[in-house]
């Protein structure tokens, strides 16, 4: 059973991350319905050119296109974290 992390929560103002994804094993705090490839691999740390994958809750791997964007579906981020790993 997954419990909630304070990085979960919402600050006491209400406002905090809508969601929190996971990029490369380092969780990520985002505000937005959607984030791109380009975005991602800068969160990552790494070039783009590397490429990013997305990994789907079932661990199903999909290479992103270079100009893709991706929209986050609301109640994935509780137990059903987005995650996405450089390319090869």
């Amino acid at each position: 059973m997954q419990t909630v992390t304070e990085a979960d929560k919402p600050a006491k103002d209400g406002k905090g991350p809508k969601y929190i994804l996971n990029i490369e094993g380092n969780e990520v705090p985002w505000d937005s319905d959607t984030i791109t490839t380009k975005e991602i691999a800068n969160l990552g740390g790494w070039d783009i050119s590397q490429g990013v994958i997305e990994v789907d809750q079932d661990n199903n791997e999909r290479t992103l296109a270079a100009d893709e964007t991706v929209t986050i579906k609301p109640g994935q981020g509780f137990g059903k974290k987005h995650k996405w790993k450089r390319g090869s």
